[in-house]
């Protein structure tokens, strides 16, 4: 009798310790993990802010508020990778292993981004890139693993060519000295087709002061015939439309440029009839998650959302269609079949991942400025959707 109750008892106690044991395992199964690494700090980091407000927005708007998926958890593990592509690197390879995430988002900065992707391939885990730009990314730098909700350089390029690729054009481009400035001045290039690019400035991703770069510009366009444009493609803190101070216009010349966050559109207030192509305005596309998402902004925030919010929230979209699509599963080469091809709703609309090289195939918008006194930026009103059809998007990754 006294001897069943102690084996009954080691039993009980093997039970539950086992049951201690798997515990965690259980617990790690009804969670789906998500890794974001942007820059909380940083040169980017106003970009970095926006992306994760929307990314957050955009999963509690997806799962309908319960932040689940088929009964399992979403949790959002947060990186800060301040800008620097060692600690990106380093951040990513930690949370596809120590925090055991499923998938990765971000990083703002392209050279981040670059330097993280072998990561991706080396754990065989996905990393859904947004909002770094640079075409490398899907292109020549590519891997499986590499999905991009944000939008490349091909697309802006291409979106600004049409915006200013006139006949009688002269065009000279002022960009950052890094990935994304070379990348997007490379691919605008291949998109421009009857104007003429004159002249090419890159100046240091840190500059402040244009003067220098400015002055080379003016030199290299003023005695020209014809529409004289600067296009600028700048990211970040400094502020390259003071060069519109230097009395440009006695020269003939214009400023064209991509859309930008509201606070470095302030500068367009001055350039109204300025065209350009843009990724994202919150007044510009006209559907329900875009609704949605300007909503739940005015509601915490008490703004408009932001270029980068919709960023975010179209990367949230994509992660809850593709786990709706493999009822939660989060196995790789799932996912990957599932998001392959796969057509997902954002606030710019339908987006699709394209199965060749993971780039999700979007519409740009061609704006032009106008300068209402309600708002403290130059307000970029459409003058056409240039949809994914008619963006003869390159495929940049010889798969």
């Amino acid at each position: 009798m006294h001897h069943r109750s102690l084996a009954a008892r080691a039993g009980g106690l093997a039970a539950a310790l086992a049951a201690a044991l798997t515990a965690p395992l259980a617990l790690a199964q009804s969670e789906i993990r998500i890794a974001h690494v942007y820059s909380k700090t940083g040169p980017l980091e106003a970009y970095g802010k926006q992306t994760q407000a929307g990314l957050m927005m955009g999963l509690d708007y997806a799962t309908g508020g319960t932040m689940a998926v088929a009964g399992k958890k979403l949790v959002v593990i947060e990186k800060d990778d301040q800008g620097k592509p060692d600690l990106g690197k380093s951040q990513l390879a930690t949370a596809y292993s120590d925090d055991k995430a499923d998938l990765a988002v971000g990083p703002s900065a392209s050279g981040v981004a670059l330097a993280m992707l072998p990561v991706a391939e080396e754990y065989k885990k996905i990393l859904l890139v947004e909002p770094a730009v640079a075409d490398s990314i899907t292109g020549d730098k590519w891997n499986k693993y590499i999905f991009r909700t944000g939008r490349n350089s091909s697309q802006d390029a291409i979106g600004n060519a049409v915006a200013i690729d006139k006949p009688g054009t002269l065009i000279a481009t002022l960009a950052q000295d890094n990935a994304f400035g070379r990348d997007g001045v490379n691919a605008f290039k291949d998109a421009i087709k009857t104007a003429k690019l004159v002249h090419e400035e890159y100046l240091p991703a840190a500059t402040t002061d244009f003067t220098a770069g400015a002055q080379r510009l003016i030199d290299r366009l003023k005695d020209q015939p014809g529409k004289k444009v600067i296009w600028v493609l700048w990211a970040g803190a400094g502020n390259p439309f003071k060069i519109n101070d230097m009395d440009l216009k006695r020269y003939g010349i214009e400023i064209a440029t991509g859309g930008n966050i509201l606070p470095a559109m302030a500068a367009f207030k001055g350039m109204p009839g300025m065209e350009g192509a843009t990724y994202y305005y919150f007044g510009i596309p006209k559907n329900p998650v875009n609704e949605a998402l300007v909503s739940m902004h005015y509601k915490q925030f008490k703004t408009p959302p932001d270029f980068f919010t919709a960023g975010g929230f179209s990367a949230a979209m994509a992660i809850v269609t593709a786990l709706k699509k493999t009822g939660g599963d989060t196995k790789t080469n799932t996912l990957i079949k599932a998001m392959e091809g796969m057509s997902f709703d954002t606030p710019k609309g339908t987006m699709t991942f394209r199965k060749e090289d993971h780039q999700a195939m979007q519409s740009m918008y061609h704006f032009r400025i106008k300068n209402d006194p309600a708002f403290a930026w130059g307000v970029p009103e459409l003058v056409r959707e240039i949809n994914p059809q008619e963006m003869q998007v390159p495929i940049r990754n010889k798969r």
